[in-house]
């Protein structure tokens, strides 16, 4: 029997109560509200054929806040919280993700020296496992597709700027994701 995206998805329904009393239903994003975009990138995540790991950060990737979204859920001190809900690894990508200092992280990226990731919250410098990068652009990409199939002024401002950065660190990217990218923000390359 062949399933579909959704019925491969882990269940999630625990985690989107938590997301819900946190107030993830009730903050304003482009979509409707934040548990809404939470949730469809999640279900693309899955859709690419991603790991359940990396599924469940999509679910929770803006918990802490992130550069671009400042609005947080939880604090950093409660990570715990958050890694006895999803688990350890995908609380770990949930935190590298919002922790992202992006001005200094992006312009690394796709290049051919190690990508050194600024923590935002903290200052410290490290550099990401080779599997972490991947499925931190995997959840980039699929949050940033999300953000701007809902919303025409966020496309026409960065829309290009992202597909150059999904361009240059392709290899980083699941074939499904990088043919989502070319789909959605390839033409925008080219205006």
């Amino acid at each position: 029997m062949t399933t579909t995206p959704s019925e491969s998805l882990p269940p999630w329904t625990h985690v989107e109560d938590f997301l819900r009393d946190r107030g993830a239903d009730r903050m304003p994003h482009p979509g409707g509200t934040l548990l809404a975009h939470l949730s469809r990138v999640a279900r693309l995540l899955a859709a690419w054929g991603a790991d359940p790991d990396v599924q469940s950060a999509g679910l929770c990737h803006a918990a802490y806040g992130t550069d671009g979204f400042d609005e947080a859920l939880l604090s950093t001190t409660e990570r715990a919280t958050l890694a006895g809900l999803v688990g350890e690894r995908a609380e770990a990508l949930v935190h590298l993700y919002g922790s992202c200092d992006r001005s200094a992280v992006y312009p690394l990226l796709g290049g051919d020296a190690p990508v050194v990731f600024r923590d935002r919250f903290t200052g410290d410098e490290h550099i990401p496992s080779d599997a972490d990068l991947r499925a931190f652009m995997e959840i980039t990409a699929a949050n940033e597709l999300d953000v701007l199939a809902h919303n025409e002024d966020l496309t026409a401002r960065y829309g290009a700027a992202l597909y150059g950065l999904f361009a240059r660190s392709r290899d980083l990217l699941s074939p499904a994701a990088w043919a989502a990218c070319t789909r959605q923000l390839g033409p925008d390359a080219r205006a």
